[in-house]
């Protein structure tokens, strides 16, 4: 990835889901307009980063406290973390790419699941190459169900 583009995010925390959704405005560093819509994967894992630095800073006490403000189920937050368990060439891959149907969170869950991350560099390869040749969705489920 030689171009980088820094995006930031903003994105307030405390808004009730029953008012408005929470605002999230992209704002690229240097005045550059974005090309797009960033894909909510790519969300996902800036988001799974910055928790991950207020939980290490201390600003956040656990993953409980993070689901409150965000008022989601600890769960889904568990969900969203474990994308910090992808290899980091991934994990930047993911920031970085364009919009693809059908790559999502759930079908990086088997992904992230994975402790060798050579092994999740392939499943990687395998999903986004197919996404990419037919632009369908890709069944990951079968993929994983194979004996290794």
């Amino acid at each position: 990835m030689s171009d980088h583009q820094e995006v930031t995010y903003t994105l307030d925390l405390r808004q009730s889901r029953r008012e408005n959704q929470p605002v999230c405005d992209r704002h690229p560093t240097g005045g550059k307009t974005a090309d797009g819509p960033i894909p909510r994967i790519a969300r996902l894992m800036a988001l799974a980063i910055r928790f991950e630095g207020l939980l290490r800073e201390g600003t956040i006490r656990d993953h409980a406290e993070l689901a409150r403000l965000g008022r989601v189920t600890r769960a889904r937050m568990a969900q969203i973390m474990r994308l910090l368990n992808l290899a980091p060439d991934i994990q930047e891959q993911i920031l970085f790419l364009p919009l693809v149907q059908g790559l999502n969170e759930r079908n990086l869950r088997p992904i992230a699941g994975r402790i060798d991350w050579d092994e999740q560099r392939r499943m990687f390869q395998m999903i986004t190459g197919s996404l990419y040749r037919t632009g369908a969705q890709f069944d990951l489920l079968a993929f994983t169900a194979k004996p290794r």
